[in-house]
């Protein structure tokens, strides 16, 4: 089975952050300094993704990569724990709640992918111009992200509060989705599947999305009937498809609430 690059910070009850398609584990920088103060925080790079390297043949599913976590924390020697994932790291946080319930102590799944009624058959043509777009301009990202054309180009479409992200966010984020050969193979492991796992009512879920999400918009793809019937919803204003860089506090604060309600 194959290790996936972690980083271990803080001391405290183990909270798992997972991040998406195309990102890596540095999507957690703008909370993760607040979280550490409570939580033993443990991020993870997917396969083919941050500093992950994609195995050729390797399944790329989300349940196959939720395998893959839960193996790495096997390695680690974490039983049981709290997680968080936005997109395809919520779908995955989700699979793990579905596999393994008796280590899963809460869910908070950010913008989760997954939730639709209608699987998608092929790759949607705007995030794979997204992917080539940040593979090919790797080496002039640095200049550019400085220029505000060139952080609309890559952001207004994720987020309505753009303007607002710092330099090393836009650029944490572009160097992360060049760099993502698990991209594509992360997408195929997506299609022709939804969400479909049983999670324990036991297990506190709660599933946030902002009200300006176009990557997964709510028209098809935040189907409350996929997920599981006790999660609480949360609709963020002024928020897209990354509610940790939109709403950073507010989603700290559904950290902190959903992870103790099962304590």
């Amino acid at each position: 089975m194959q290790r996936l690059n972690h980083l271990i910070e803080g001391e405290g009850d183990p909270l798992l952050l997972i991040h998406g398609m195309g990102s890596a584990s540095t999507a957690w920088k703008l909370i993760k300094s607040e979280l550490i103060s409570d939580y033993k925080v443990i991020t993870v790079d997917l396969p083919g993704h941050g500093e992950t390297l994609l195995v050729e043949g390797s399944a790329m599913d989300p349940n196959s990569l939720a395998r893959y976590v839960l193996y790495e924390l096997d390695e680690l020697g974490i039983e049981r724990f709290d997680v968080c994932g936005n997109s395809l790291g919520g779908w995955v946080a989700l699979e793990l709640a579905a596999l393994a319930p008796n280590r899963i102590n809460s869910v908070i799944g950010l913008a989760p992918a997954g939730l639709w009624l209608h699987p998608y058959n092929v790759r949607y043509p705007a995030t794979a111009l997204a992917r080539f777009v940040a593979k090919y301009t790797a080496k002039i990202a640095p200049t550019a992200l400085h220029f505000e054309w060139a952080r609309a180009l890559g952001f207004w479409d994720m987020s309505p509060r753009w303007r607002e992200f710092s330099y090393q966010l836009c650029l944490d984020a572009v160097e992360a989705m060049g760099k993502a050969d698990g991209y594509y193979p992360a997408w195929d492991g997506m299609l022709m599947k939804r969400f479909d796992g049983k999670i324990s009512s036991e297990i506190p879920v709660t599933i946030i999305f902002g009200d300006t999400d176009r990557t997964l918009p709510a028209t098809n793809c935040q189907e409350r009937s996929v997920a599981p019937s006790h999660a609480r919803w949360i609709i963020f204003p002024e928020t897209g498809h990354a509610p940790m860089w939109d709403s950073p506090s507010d989603v700290v604060a559904a950290i902190r609430q959903t992870t103790r309600i099962r304590k």
